[in-house]
């Protein structure tokens, strides 16, 4: 492979993976990662790169094998894989793209905690949550407290008003819906949260009551259903601010974000949808009326036998999910047929991500 330097005193070649890239000396200089430049225990910068010469140039460079040995103007040297530039350059990541899914699984992702120990089968797992938004794991302990011991594989817990973690049991007098016996349709947690808990995780010590199935629904796959087939829908509840509030004795929690948001490029961002908590902000009649046909097409989206995945937590199983993609919810259940509990919290995206760029470049 042939670098040349252009006009402009960029690093350039016409091979087919650098096509119409052209390298300026001071982004490769930023890159330099030997012990004069980089602490070795923490990969941080020993130096100031908003300091370094703004007109520094390549001086010399050479290929040899597969490697790109280069020094600059201000007699610095470096070396570089023609590989790490090519990912550098196409800025690729570990991290998989989500993968949409509907109510078509040959075989649900369901993981052994047993086997969690091993790296490979530690990364398939994370990698598989990366893709669909979900995970199940069978073979717990039913002890409580195991939620937490979970989450903090991955780190540190995402503390509410809920606190550290929550029992998802029937009692009186409850502030919060999942803390009874009734059905829950799908939903997100704690929408009116700035921001809203990326992750939840949810471990069954006990479902001994006749119903309280659970269901899980993937929130990317309804939005680009909709902007395929029902675009005017798509377009209302993508640009419709919503109200979200929870109200208790101790406190009054508000937010305010769209049902299908998007990201600065017009790309799936997350999903918020709690039918409990939501209020429409005043708008033009015209307007609402499209926002509430929308809503109500989302909301059997949510719940058709197409979207909506179904299952039951067996003591000892867990499932962690997405909660800004993923919505979840549960059958009614008999609190006089048997005894429900469930054990949640909540954790970062960027824990789960973290953990499993370590892991596979330790692989």
């Amino acid at each position: 492979m042939d670098f040349f330097l252009d006009e402009n005193g960029f690093l350039t070649s016409n091979h087919i993976n650098f096509k119409n890239f052209s390298i300026h000396p001071l982004w490769l200089r930023e890159r330099l990662s030997s012990e004069n430049y980089l602490d070795q225990n923490n990969y941080q910068r020993l130096y100031e790169p908003s300091l370094l010469d703004p007109d520094i140039k390549f001086l010399k460079y050479v290929i040899e094998d597969n490697f790109l040995k280069i020094e600059f103007t201000d007699n610095s040297k470096g070396i570089f894989s023609i590989e790490s530039l090519i990912n550098a350059l196409y800025s690729n990541d570990i991290i998989p793209e989500k993968k949409p899914w509907k109510n078509d699984f040959n075989t649900l992702p369901i993981y052994d905690f047993r086997s969690l120990n091993d790296d490979k089968y530690f990364s398939k797992l994370l990698s598989n949550f990366q893709e669909l938004g979900f995970v199940i794991v069978n073979n717990t302990s039913t002890e409580e407290g195991t939620v937490i011991k979970f989450a903090e594989m991955f780190g540190p817990i995402r503390t509410t008003n809920f606190g550290k973690h929550f029992d998802v049991v029937s009692k009186p007098k409850a502030n919060d819906l999942a803390y009874t016996s009734l059905g829950i349709k799908a939903h997100t947690d704690n929408p009116y949260r700035k921001p809203m808990p990326g992750i939840q995780i949810l471990h069954c010590i006990s479902n001994e009551a006749k119903g309280g199935d659970s269901s899980l629904v993937d929130g990317f796959a309804v939005a680009e259903y909709l902007k395929v087939n029902e675009p005017e829908m798509y377009e209302v509840l993508t640009t419709t601010n919503v109200l979200f509030k929870f109200v208790d004795k101790d406190i009054i929690l508000e937010n305010y974000g769209k049902l299908i948001e998007l990201d600065h490029n017009n790309k799936y961002l997350q999903s918020r949808f709690s039918g409990r908590l939501d209020y429409v902000p005043y708008a033009e009649p015209l307007h609402l009326e499209k926002f509430y046909a929308a809503r109500k097409k989302l909301y059997h989206l949510y719940e058709s036998e197409e979207f909506e995945l179904n299952f039951r937590l067996d003591s000892g199983m867990l499932m962690m999910f997405d909660n800004m993609r993923v919505l979840h919810g549960r059958t009614e259940y008999n609190v006089n047929t048997g005894f429900r509990h469930l054990q949640g919290c909540y954790i970062d995206h960027d824990s789960t991500e973290g953990k499993l760029r370590r892991l596979k470049s330790s692989l």
